[in-house]
């Protein structure tokens, strides 16, 4: 039985080339970047290298890099650093706004500061065509200081944001603007020379790059509070010994992203098409999720009608095939997708499988899983009827 993976948008391999440049400064240069003496110097330049190049890749100043364990770090890192500097320097009330659709790891930090700090939380509604309440985030704008995270490309629809416009307005009517692209880093053309953005989170390794490697991107001149202390390192706003290995695997993952950007996006549009296209055709009663939205190639949600789906992503598996339900992060609970949720409502009868496509993923694949899919479905629906 030969293997599919089918879900790039939880985690991607690690490149050859990748690996290669990390190679290095796991063994021979593994100096700490804060001692003095050569072995330090030299990882410090290193890291300091691989600082410029993302910086050159995303179209910011290396200043404005910090490294990170991952996006959740980041993540947690903009939303609470920043409304708490925005507490401790603002005289009046401080409003958090977030989508309904947002990461755990936007919406969790964004309760907790909410909970106990005092903070306002605006959630805006999206609608199942994906449309996000920009009349809602405009009137709340205006109220006072605010910070709003929007995330670019959502990992459980693909359903992509217009961060530009959403920037735009934030800048404005004076807020800040937060984006959660994870999934937009080396998907999409990015360039924060030329955008309003403010704070972007980014992960390795869904571009191919070391797990637990992220940055922060902080605009210049805008103010953090950090989260964790005891160290000078990142600028005082990220203290801890920084993975220099890391953060060099982090910055070649996202060169070679971005040099491969427009040719893969390419081949993965017809590849999405001919997923979506056999689903519709082989398999009764599915939906393909905010299907007339503006959806990232490399992710394909489709709920379908009548079928469990724990025991969906189970026999899916025992097949050989690796999808998944939505976020990877959120893999362990029972509890129905709130992106799901926010779309459709708690009612939805649907079983929803995400499909997310990437480098290797070839014709055949696809081929391969809608058949098997279909073979499922009509097996699962018998038993539900029986039961």
């Amino acid at each position: 039985m030969r293997s599919i993976y089918l879900d790039h948008a939880a985690t991607t391999p690690i490149r050859a080339e990748v690996r290669e440049a990390m190679d290095p400064y796991l063994h021979e240069s593994f100096g700490n970047p804060s001692s003095l003496h050569r072995w330090g110097r030299e990882a410090s330049a290193a890291l300091e290298n691989a600082r410029a190049s993302v910086a050159e890749s995303l179209g910011a100043s290396p200043d404005e890099i910090y490294f990170t364990r991952g996006g959740t770090e980041s993540d947690n890192l903009a939303v609470l650093g920043r409304c708490r500097w925005l507490i401790q320097n603002q005289k009046k009330q401080v409003t958090l706004v977030v989508s309904a659709i947002e990461h755990s790891a936007v919406l969790d930090p964004a309760k907790l500061v909410s909970d106990y700090e005092g903070v306002d939380l605006v959630t805006l509604p999206v609608s199942s065509e994906g449309i996000l309440d920009q009349e809602v985030l405009e009137l709340t704008l205006k109220s006072g200081p605010a910070l709003v995270s929007v995330m670019w490309i959502n990992n459980e629809t693909g359903l992509i944001f217009p961060i530009s416009d959403i920037s735009c307005l934030v800048n404005e009517l004076g807020g800040t603007i937060h984006t959660d692209a994870v999934q937009a880093v080396g998907k999409i053309p990015i360039n924060l020379k030329e955008s309003s953005i403010h704070l972007l989170t980014a992960s390795g390794h869904k571009i191919h790059g070391p797990k637990s490697t992220g940055i922060l991107f902080v605009r210049s001149g805008v103010q953090l509070v950090p989260l964790l202390y005891g160290g000078h390192q990142e600028k005082m706003i990220r203290a801890g010994t920084e993975d220099v290995a890391g953060a060099i695997g982090f910055a070649c993952s996202l060169e070679l992203a971005i040099q491969e950007q427009q040719q893969l996006s390419e081949r993965l549009i017809a590849l999405q098409s001919s997923l979506e296209t056999r689903l519709l055709k082989l398999i009764p009663e599915i939906r393909i999720n905010v299907q007339n939205a503006n959806r990232a190639v490399h992710i394909s949600s489709i709920g379908i009608k009548g079928v469990n789906q724990e025991d969906l992503l189970a026999a899916l598996d025992l097949e050989g095939i690796a999808v998944s339900a939505g976020s990877a992060c959120e893999s362990g609970s029972t509890t129905p997708s709130h992106v799901i949720n926010a779309l459709y409502g708690q009612e939805d009868s649907f079983g929803n499988v995400r499909f997310s496509l990437g480098r290797d993923t070839t014709e055949e694949d696809i081929a391969q899983t809608v058949i098997k899919l279909r073979d499922i479905v009509v097996r699962l629906r018998k038993l539900g009827v029986r039961s």
